[in-house]
């Protein structure tokens, strides 16, 4: 008779070092795309003939879907498995960015960006769900740390790389270099994770689906419109209004449902809950510096996007060192100190970035985001990973849904409250200060000499003027950015301290007993219990019966188990 399979989560050797880098290379060239196309928007627009309003629907509609298809990657995963998902998104994603590449006007490119959204958007989900299945207990802080490579990195790298290949190449090569990455990583992952066909069918809940994915979309939509089409307009009240009443309808829903598109039972736990509060503000620190830096390089001190990138490199470099350190702290101190140490990190480089002026220099902003970055490196994993560990395995699938959810819309929700500040204050910095400039008898020695030069002078002058008000407008957001992470840092406090419990050895999942090392098996595809009456389940020669069987048994009349 065969030994049965070791449980994936209880193995102590490093054979899921392997799998793991291979979902890391798809979270990674999924994040990639969210950053790397701004810096080409400018080259598309010349060779797809748009205007710069139409132009920013690549970047819209590409987080709009996104958003609305990461509640469907649970209900897929149990419906075709999750290895079988993970390859099925690493193909859709490399085909669809060839047909990105390909396009030919602006229509074609957004309706291409959509469908490349849909594998997009999953393969962070799916990637994660399949690294809790695959790592051992104890070693899930490490491999989160190598995880979060993908997820907090490639945002960061994205100016660099598609900077260099817009100035120097050619713009179309940041949608072919995805093609051979996804094929690879596909194949790749067809080798590490067998697939396991799913016995059981759940039924898809579509009133559920419905309600987040409108929710999600109104909510993003009047997020990224919001002050193009002004804050106060009827559309974006009519938006943020019907998308909040869409989701409080899906938690209606979801309660009272036998199959729920995401078991929202995972916010009755404090820790989870906990941790994602964090991880908003984890969140809304990364891209507030993502988004307000780069323009103040480019449109203040008028750098070159690749440029702009360069000076950023170092904050990428810091986190790819210290990313892997904080998941092993993870492993030996627990969540509570990383989370604490790295938010106050961050919160004090938002302060000092806070103190940026026109005539910074840029090793100034270099030092300041890297040391903003440490700080963000030490947090972000630890704390993901003290939420979802808080939560029965049962429901890790849901937590991580939540999870991707949560991180989505922090971003776009962030980024459109703080880019609304910006717009408010400066229409109020512009009279205040428009005011020192009057011209005649008493004006200030600059204004007259502007006013003497003519026409050169004063568009000089205005250009002063305006860099001026953007830099306080992104000097007060960072202001407000180091006190709501200083904020976090005390929530960071209520974080478990101490090495994570190593769970007691448990029999394996039904597998194959020739299932290779480091193979996560039945797991990886998130197979459903079978029911209490299947036939296998009440035979002794399986593997999926003897665990169960004495179970059923001992809660069993005595009678019943006699006449067997």
């Amino acid at each position: 008779m065969t030994a049965p399979v070791t449980a994936p989560a209880q193995r102590t050797d490093r054979s899921w070092v392997g799998p793991l880098f291979i979902l890391v290379s798809g979270t990674f060239m999924s994040a990639l795309d969210t950053s790397i196309v701004n810096v080409a928007i400018p080259k598309m627009m010349v060779s797809l003939n748009a205007a710069p309003d139409d132009v920013q629907w690549l970047v819209t509609a590409y987080t709009l879907t996104m958003g609305c298809v990461v509640p469907l990657a649970g209900w897929l995963s149990l419906r075709i498995g999750l290895s079988r998902l993970h390859q099925l998104c690493m193909v859709g994603f490399a085909l669809t960015s060839a047909a990105c590449g390909l396009a030919w006007d602006l229509p074609s490119m957004v309706a291409f960006r959509i469908l490349q959204a849909v594998p997009g958007g999953m393969l962070p989900l799916v990637a994660l769900i399949l690294l809790l299945r695959i790592v051992p207990k104890q070693h899930v802080g490490s491999a989160m740390g190598i995880y979060g490579l993908g997820v907090t990195t490639a945002p960061a790298l994205g100016p660099v790389l598609g900077g260099w290949l817009v100035e120097y190449l050619d713009w179309r090569l940041i949608f072919y270099i995805n093609v051979p990455v996804g094929i690879l990583g596909a194949i790749a992952a067809a080798m590490a994770f067998p697939s396991v066909r799913p016995t059981t069918w759940p039924r898809f809940d579509v009133l559920g689906f419905v309600t987040v994915a409108y929710g999600m979309f109104a909510v993003l939509l009047a997020c990224a419109e919001g002050e193009d089409w002004g804050w106060t307009g009827y559309r974006i009240l009519g938006l943020i209004v019907s998308g909040l009443l869409s989701l409080a309808l899906f938690v209606v829903i979801e309660l009272q449902v036998d199959n729920p598109l995401i078991d929202l039972r995972v916010l009755r736990n404090w820790p989870f809950v906990n941790s994602m509060l964090l991880v908003a503000v984890g969140i809304t620190n990364l891209f507030s510096g993502l988004y307000f830096i780069p323009q103040f390089l480019q449109n203040v001190q008028g750098l070159q996007a690749f440029d702009a990138g360069l000076v950023l490199l170092p904050a990428s470099l810091v986190t790819m060192v210290l990313m892997p350190v904080a998941g092993r702290l993870y492993d030996r101190i627990g969540p509570r100190w990383p989370v604490f140490v790295g938010l106050c990190l961050a919160a004090y480089a938002s302060f000092r970035l806070a103190h940026i002026t026109v005539d910074t220099p840029r090793h100034y902003v270099t030092y300041n985001m890297a040391l903003r970055n440490a700080g963000l490196a030490l947090f972000m994993m630890p704390n993901i990973t003290a939420g979802i560990s808080a939560l029965p395995a049962a429901m890790t699938g849901a937590g991580s849904t939540m999870n991707n959810v949560m991180r989505q819309a922090a971003s776009s929700i962030s980024v459109a409250v703080f880019s609304g500040i910006n717009l408010t204050t400066a229409q109020q910095l512009i009279p205040d200060r428009a005011a020192l400039y009057a011209s005649g008898a008493e004006a200030l020695p600059q204004v007259a000499q502007a006013t003497a030069q003519g026409a050169p002078g004063m568009l000089a002058l205005y250009q002063e003027f305006t860099n001026r008000i953007t830099t306080q407008t992104f000097a007060n957001s960072f202001f407000l950015v180091a006190l709501f992470t200083a904020g976090g840092a005390v929530l960071g406090l209520a974080l478990r301290s101490g090495r994570p419990a190593t769970a007691p050895a448990t029999p394996p999942a039904p597998a194959s007993d020739t299932a290779p090392a480091g193979d996560p098996g039945p797991a990886s595809d998130a197979r459903p219990t079978r029911p209490s009456g299947d036939r296998s389940a009440e035979s002794g020669g399986s593997a999926a019966g003897s665990p169960a069987r004495p179970a059923r048994e001992t809660v069993r009349p005595p009678e019943t188990v006699r006449s067997r």
